[in-house]
């Protein structure tokens, strides 16, 4: 499993992902969920990937061929708007289904893959999509203004607490972090490096993806932060006076 979020901000977006893949417990790796489409000046496009990893990869990968093919007229550096770029994603996960999906209800494993896609296309603002495995999709708005998939239940609540799409952005960066603290804690299914890109607003070209590892010392620092902090303010609350000692 997984753990990706995005968050659509009046500045721009943050995007995370966790590396942890495993098909078992002694069958534990790292491989990136996090790629990229670009056009400098252009356009910019994120992918964030969950689910089974040979499942996104091939979703993943028949877009780039799409890049490459003369004959497919739609692909992600020529769509128009995010809309239709999560719409071709859709579309590239119903083809993978077609492709796969009776084997693998063959061998009782199920079709399962979500994506984020994220970014902006000149002439609109940035948009965030969450497109499921049958190719349908949501998108964020500034009324909830972040998307999740993979394992999103532990690092729920500190971001439905804290952000907003006003909020700015260095604080929902922070947001983010405590989030995959929360989740790492909590699920040895999702684990570090985390890779986090910081998107701002008409940019128009992708931020450097930065790898943070358990030895990074910012990451270290929120995380001893957090956890100090927690114990700090329960200890502080009041004890049930309807309670007898």
């Amino acid at each position: 499993m997984t753990y990706c979020v995005g968050i659509l901000l009046e500045q721009g977006l943050v995007l995370a992902s966790d590396t942890r893949t495993n098909a078992g417990v002694d069958q534990v790796a790292i491989a990136p969920k996090m790629h990229v489409f670009e056009d400098h000046g252009e356009r910019m496009i994120v992918l964030l990937t969950a689910g089974n990893l040979a499942i996104t990869q091939s979703v993943v990968n028949l877009l780039r061929e799409q890049l490459k093919n003369s004959e497919h007229a739609t692909h992600l550096l020529n769509v128009q708007s995010m809309f239709e770029a999560a719409t071709v994603v859709g579309a590239a996960m119903r083809s993978v289904f077609q492709r796969d999906g009776e084997a693998l209800k063959e061998h009782g494993i199920d079709f399962n893959a979500s994506v984020l896609v994220a970014g902006q296309i000149q002439g609109e603002k940035p948009r965030l999509f969450n497109v499921y495995a049958a190719g349908n999709f949501i998108e964020a708005t500034a009324d909830t203004p972040y998307l999740q998939i993979g394992e999103t239940k532990y690092g729920k609540p500190i971001i439905d607490r804290v952000v907003k799409y006003h909020t700015d952005m260095m604080d929902a960066v922070k947001c983010v972090l405590i989030s995959f603290d929360s989740t790492i804690r909590s699920n040895i299914s999702v684990a570090m490096p985390i890779d986090l890109m910081i998107y701002p607003k008409d940019s128009l070209r992708a931020a450097p993806i930065k790898r943070l590892t358990d030895q990074d010392p910012y990451y270290a620092v929120i995380r001893k932060g957090w956890g100090e902090g927690l114990k700090s303010v329960f200890s502080a609350l009041p004890n049930p006076d309807w309670v007898q000692p």
